[in-house]
């Protein structure tokens, strides 16, 4: 068990938190979770434990409609920012407004789906608003495949990885560590610490003890997961936030918990990132 004294900073950020009503999902999403995950429930949940400010990621079932999560960031811009979904084919005009709306990147979501994506190869008018806007491409894959998705991506993208980028192994000479330092080397990239349960039995403490040495603490972000679909039960913010703090040390946890996201998601954007691993 992980424990800790939260009678620390307020100004703690949660990079990657869920919203969306019972039962609501795209046509053919591969999963609709029979609940509801209220914005009120997160807010209550992460005060108590000194969470300011939070990241609202779309998740992948509710497809590209975002309204749900722009109406939030309308009630809360001091407090939230967002990661849309789009279609590789959304016009400039459509991410200038999400973009006023409070949004800063674009969400990849290639979990349990074909990790090809032409389509996203070929969409300069993606690729040229991520650098025009200051944003980032946030990705989710299966574990083991971030290669193969950087391969298809131009190598200047500023990245945000999902869930401690889910290499095969906690190993320097995994290729997916391996892929990210190459990626860190040409443009900025960041890693969250996050769903921990979701690593396919690669010991997360491990991985993030190599992640903070192979990319340095200025790469590093903390996420909550919240709600934890399919994994409710590790949905305790006292418990994230301990194991947190366990694995990287006081030293680099204030950075990884406020510093590093403030920067990145309300400092300035990308021109803000940390350029390359130490």
């Amino acid at each position: 068990m992980y424990i800790m004294d939260f009678n620390m900073s307020k100004n703690w950020i949660d990079t990657h938190f869920h919203v969306f009503n019972a039962g609501v999902a795209v046509e053919g999403a591969r999963y609709a979770p029979q609940y509801c995950a209220k914005l009120s429930d997160w807010m209550r949940q992460a005060q108590n434990v000194g969470v300011a400010r939070g990241v609202w990621v779309q998740p992948s079932f509710l497809g590209t409609d975002n309204s749900l999560m722009i109406d939030a960031l309308a009630s809360h811009p001091d407090k939230l920012r967002g990661i849309a979904v789009v279609s590789p084919s959304v016009d400039i005009e459509t991410l200038k407004t999400l973009h006023i709306s409070g949004v800063r990147g674009i969400r990849l979501n290639l979990s349990g789906v074909s990790h090809d994506i032409p389509e996203w190869t070929l969409s300069d008018n993606i690729w040229e608003a991520i650098h025009s806007l200051g944003w980032h491409l946030e990705i989710h894959t299966d574990q083991g495949k971030l290669p193969q998705v950087l391969r298809q991506i131009p190598s200047d993208t500023p990245l945000v990885v999902d869930h401690m980028a889910k290499p095969l192994e906690a190993s320097a000479s995994d290729p997916t560590l391996m892929a990210l330092k190459k990626h860190a080397s040409l443009a900025p990239v960041y890693v969250k610490l996050s769903g921990a349960y979701r690593l396919g039995g690669v010991h997360p403490e491990t991985l993030a003890s190599l992640l903070l040495s192979e990319l340095g603490p200025g790469a590093l972000l903390w996420g909550s997961d919240w709600p934890c679909t399919n994994h409710e039960a590790f949905a305790n913010f006292e418990t994230l936030i301990a194991q947190a703090h366990a694995w990287t040390g006081a030293e680099s946890f204030e950075q990884i918990m406020a510093h590093n996201p403030s920067r990145l998601y309300w400092g300035g954007g990308q021109s803000q990132y940390r350029q390359s691993p130490p």
